[in-house]
């Protein structure tokens, strides 16, 4: 159905055409409109979009994402360190305990771990990034118990313990876990040792072998 608009402009008062065009009469002129073809082409074109909505375009691929991560299984060959500190050591024994407990439980042979010990958490840093350039270990576990007494030797502790775990780690290039406990009592550090807090000598030995899984079957 074609609407025409010639019959309304030849119909239309002179005088509205005049208010219209300010004096001049316009020229009749005829616009036609197929409404079937009007809705042919919106139906096309909506059609086309719902098309490259459903079908993308074909240059555009999609590449699977790889997801790495440390194995707790794949430990075959897998050699660990441990820095122990030796100040509290009645949370430090029983923080590395766990941890050698945990190497058992995950089938690391005992010959493929050594354990040093140092007089304090100060201490650990140094040794941990020597172990790591000897190139010898997979991952160093850092175990340590800093308590909070009456002076503010407790803070420059254990801020030194965690940068010089964390510089260890960064200038050997071998995880160095940071398994120093910084606590404000003994109560605390002992639920941290095997009470009811857990162990976080087993935690750091979970940590150690998934980092070392990860860097050595998918970071070398």
């Amino acid at each position: 159905m074609a609407l025409n608009l010639m019959t309304l402009v030849n119909h239309a008062p002179l005088s509205s055409s005049r208010q219209l065009f300010h004096g001049v009469s316009p020229k009749p002129t005829s616009i036609s409109f197929s409404h079937s073809s009007s809705s042919s082409s919106l139906q096309g074109f909506g059609t086309q979009i719902a098309t490259q909505r459903n079908h993308p375009l074909s240059n555009q691929q999609t590449e699977a994402v790889r997801h790495l991560t440390g194995s707790l299984i794949t430990n075959e060959g897998l050699r660990f360190a441990v820095v122990v500190a030796r100040f509290n050591e009645i949370v430090t024994r029983p923080l590395l305990d766990g941890a050698l407990e945990t190497f058992k439980r995950y089938s690391v042979k005992e010959e493929d771990v050594d354990v040093v010990w140092v007089p304090g958490s100060f201490e650990i840093g140094v040794v941990a990034d020597r172990l790591g350039k000897s190139r010898k270990y997979h991952a160093v576990i850092c175990i340590g118990a800093v308590i909070r007494g009456d002076t503010t030797h407790y803070d420059a502790v254990a801020n030194s313990a965690a940068s010089g775990v964390l510089s260890a780690s960064l200038n050997s290039g071998v995880p160095c876990i940071f398994g120093v406990l910084t606590c404000e009592n003994m109560e605390q550090a002992m639920d941290r040792a095997g009470g009811k807090s857990g162990n976080k000598g087993a935690e750091a030995a979970l940590t150690a072998i998934e980092m070392a899984s990860l860097f050595e079957h998918h970071l070398k």
